[in-house]
């Protein structure tokens, strides 16, 4: 248990929060101790019954059973192996800046849920940050089952794939790689590769509340490539490949 416990508080703090509501909300509904009812992202309960807890419980919670077991794994796994390398590598030292993408992105699949009657927001959420770990690293190659190996910025339509036959459903993932291309081409691509304005910027409130590291620098346009290489060297630490990276040249 003890090495379980370090493992735990091995994983950086954003991501051992999420991860840790992620398993929690879907065993408090599986024991049966809250109604799983009381979960699901329903347009009516949240906006005509004031339910305002739904948008925050759609995003945890997952039905866990025999049929859906071995996806809401896979899922969870890439939830800790993807926001583990983002936040431990482009977002190290700036836990603000992290945070604002994680609620840029649920604030957009929330509205999307809303719109088109998505009841669970666990994977959109996870594919999207994904897809910017993916665009962050989209010349790294990736290994993935039955050892296929291309490019880091195709492992989002490869995974959107992956999920489908293995019960998923395409608009959940194909929700998260869209909302996650909207968060990089707003933060990286749109200011800095095609000149444009920058309309996303952290909001100082998170800076006071989770201030950053190196020296008190907030805020980053492209992450240079030293952080880019920080990103793909702490990506490991698991046996499992699904999205295990090398440099092209290394072997």
């Amino acid at each position: 248990m003890s090495d379980i416990g370090d493992w735990f508080r091995s994983i950086p703090a954003i991501t051992r929060y999420w991860f840790a509501a992620t398993v929690a909300v879907p065993l408090v509904g599986k024991l049966g101790l809250i109604s799983p009812a009381y979960f699901f992202l329903w347009p009516e309960a949240f906006l005509y019954r004031f339910q305002v807890w739904r948008p925050i419980t759609a995003t945890f919670y997952f039905p866990v059973g025999p049929g859906t077991g071995f996806l809401y794994l896979v899922n969870l796994y890439f939830l800790y192996q993807y926001s583990t390398r983002l936040e431990t590598g482009a977002f190290d030292g700036r836990p603000a800046d992290y945070l604002f993408m994680l609620l840029f992105n649920w604030i957009c699949i929330v509205i999307t849920g809303l719109a088109m009657d998505m009841q669970l927001l666990m994977i959109p959420l996870i594919m999207s940050v994904l897809y910017v770990w993916a665009q962050l690293n989209r010349d790294m190659i990736v290994s993935f089952w039955f050892g296929t190996r291309f490019k880091a910025c195709y492992l989002p339509w490869v995974i959107l794939g992956f999920n489908y036959i293995i019960g998923g459903s395409v608009i959940n993932e194909l929700i998260g790689n869209l909302v996650g291309h909207l968060y990089f081409f707003l933060m990286f691509r749109y200011p800095m590769d095609l000149g444009g304005r920058n309309f996303l910027s952290t909001p100082q409130f998170l800076y006071r509340w989770l201030p950053s590291r190196r020296g008190g620098v907030s805020g980053f346009g492209v992450p240079p490539a030293s952080m880019r290489r920080a990103a793909d060297q702490n990506g490991g630490g698991g046996r499992h490949n699904w999205g295990q990276g090398f440099r092209l040249g290394d072997q």
